[in-house]
């Protein structure tokens, strides 16, 4: 990945500086009141997506929409929302009819569209998510466009992303993009609500910080998705992390590609590192098990670079074993970093607070190096 080189939003249209673009369109884009598709909504779009090709750039698409017009078919209420059942009942109706609008907009342009269903678990799991990267590896090579959606059908409460905001972010990490676009139904990142007078959109963003969370409003004006601006920071914080470069858009607009890419109408979130392969995984894994509280001088040793130790650790919680990805807090309940546990929870209980020459008794054996070694943690 070279997006460190991408510091504006005319970056991303630069097939050098961005060879590889992860696009996601929400269901507000795509679908109707009317639960119908919008043809030529759709249709414009490809005819973009086909000018990107041309000029040399690879695109990944992730599409929301299988829900909305699965109900619509299925005649379900609150839009197929009403429960998990009738969400994944009309995401098995509506996801035949999003990818056959996607196929038959692509073919007109001689393009051919690559179906992937993702759960959390495929881009949790460390083998898992080797696979889809392999795959979209592939797909790439063999000169398809992916179209990717949460597998709805067979996704849980717990087991979710819950929106294709954060699954942009992820899969923008498994296909080695440059950068993701989210499309939705405003202009980027304002400083209030956008309806506030004087509201005033942030053109780009070197950092996520508490007074940059501040301004993320839940809500949105369609009415049809499921995410809102909270959870394109948290999709921002994931992209940013591994660094890939992130930007806002409104899809709603004529030519929403050239609206971001040429007339530089968005918010840009400029990333901050480029971490491992593995690093980067560990960055984006949105579900820990658990969650470790530390002192402050703990605190300021994995600042430093330091691996977690028994010594500094003040509290647990959760349900975890060996291998099972925690998340570490400082007192005020900051989160500092999250990797992968040396010990499970019940282990760490019993050690919490101690030193490794008093580890051994409590253990019956000589202590691993670390409870969470810095090789297999990323500071967040």
């Amino acid at each position: 990945m070279v997006s460190d080189l991408i510091d504006s939003l005319a970056k991303l249209r630069d097939p050098a500086a961005c060879p590889l673009l992860v696009v996601k369109f929400g269901s507000a884009l795509l679908v109707g009141s009317d639960g119908q598709p919008r043809q030529k909504r759709l249709h414009s779009i490809v005819g973009e997506i086909a000018a990107r090709r041309q000029a040399g750039q690879k695109i990944v698409i992730v599409s929301s929409g299988a829900i909305a017009l699965g109900a619509a078919k299925l005649g379900l209420a609150e839009r197929g929302r009403r429960s998990l059942a009738d969400a994944q009942a009309a995401a098995c109706v509506g996801q035949i009819a999003l990818a056959r609008a996607w196929t038959e907009a692509l073919a007109e342009h001689g393009l051919t569209a690559a179906q992937l269903l993702l759960t959390l678990h495929d881009l949790e799991d460390r083998r898992r998510y080797l696979n889809a990267a392999a795959t979209l590896e592939r797909l790439l090579e063999a000169g398809t466009v992916p179209v990717i959606n949460e597998n709805d059908a067979v996704a849980t409460e717990e087991i979710r992303f819950g929106d294709n905001d954060r699954l942009a972010a992820r899969v923008g990490q498994a296909a080695r993009a440059s950068a993701v676009l989210l499309l939705s139904d405003v202009d980027g990142l304002f400083d209030r609500h956008p309806s506030a007078e004087n509201a005033q959109r942030i053109p780009v963003i070197d950092r996520i910080d508490d007074s940059i969370r501040a301004m993320a409003s839940a809500d949105s004006a369609s009415g049809l998705g499921s995410g809102g601006m909270v959870s394109k920071l948290q999709a921002a914080e994931i992209a940013t992390r591994a660094g890939i470069a992130l930007a806002i858009g409104n899809g709603t607009v004529e030519e929403p590609l050239a609206q971001v890419l040429e007339r530089n109408v968005g918010t840009l979130f400029v990333p901050h590192g480029e971490a491992g392969a593995r690093k980067s995984w560990l960055s984006g894994r949105i579900a820990a098990l658990g969650t470790l509280r530390v002192d402050r001088g703990c605190g300021e040793a994995l600042r430093g670079g330091a691996s977690l130790l028994a010594a500094g650790i003040v509290g647990v919680s959760g349900t975890f074993s060996r291998g099972d990805l925690v998340k570490i807090c400082a007192l005020s309940g900051e989160p500092l970093a999250q990797g992968l546990s040396e010990y499970s929870m019940a282990e760490i209980k019993a050690i919490a607070g101690k030193r490794d020459n008093e580890q051994a008794d409590v253990l019956g054996y000589a202590p691993r190096a670390a409870v969470v070694h810095r090789d297999h943690m990323v500071m967040l």
